[in-house]
């Protein structure tokens, strides 16, 4: 009886694999990428679909290495980020303030007090469209659209592969 269980996966009352959550369309999993100014992705983060944006960035900037022109540690932080209306949240333009990021991105309607607006910040926003081009192209990947694996690492192995890809289509 060992030799025929060895390889299952129990979970009992669970019918989703490791980062799976619902969303309003079904389950998915949630892609969190980083993106410098030509689409290339510097770093990225798969989770659950239910934890809102705000609660992922940090997790993604954390994944970010950049390597410098000859020697030294690599680069975590970015000077700036460009995000859409899901990242709005003054808690978190204070955390990030705090490493020294500048969080560009318009606020939600509901937001009363609008103490960061800066008419000249949100021009860069209007190069959005990078980070949208790239999920366009991870998108392109059937593998990815449809999750066929169970297990987040053969998931997070072929996500990797796509933005691998990607950059040397840049090159």
């Amino acid at each position: 009886m060992g030799r025929d269980l060895r390889r299952r996966l129990f979970r009992l009352g669970k019918k989703r694999g490791p980062q799976i959550g619902k969303t309003k369309r079904g389950k998915g999993t949630k892609w969190m990428v980083v993106v410098d100014g030509q689409g290339v992705p510097l770093g990225a983060h798969l989770d659950s679909a239910s934890p809102s944006e705000i609660k992922l960035l940090e997790p993604t900037i954390e994944k970010i290495a950049v390597p410098r022109r000859g020697r030294g540690r690599p680069r975590k932080n970015p000077t700036r980020i460009v995000a859409d209306k899901g990242y709005d949240s003054d808690p978190l333009r204070e955390r990030l303030a705090r490493r020294n990021i500048e969080l560009i991105c318009p606020y939600r309607k509901n937001n009363k007090q609008k103490k960061y607006h800066d008419g000249r910040k949100m021009r860069r926003y209007k190069r959005r469209w990078t980070v949208e081009r790239t999920f366009a192209w991870l998108g392109n990947f059937r593998r990815l659209v449809v999750r066929y694996e169970r297990e987040i690492k053969m998931y997070q192995a072929f996500f990797h592969i796509a933005c691998l890809i990607i950059t040397l289509r840049q090159f």
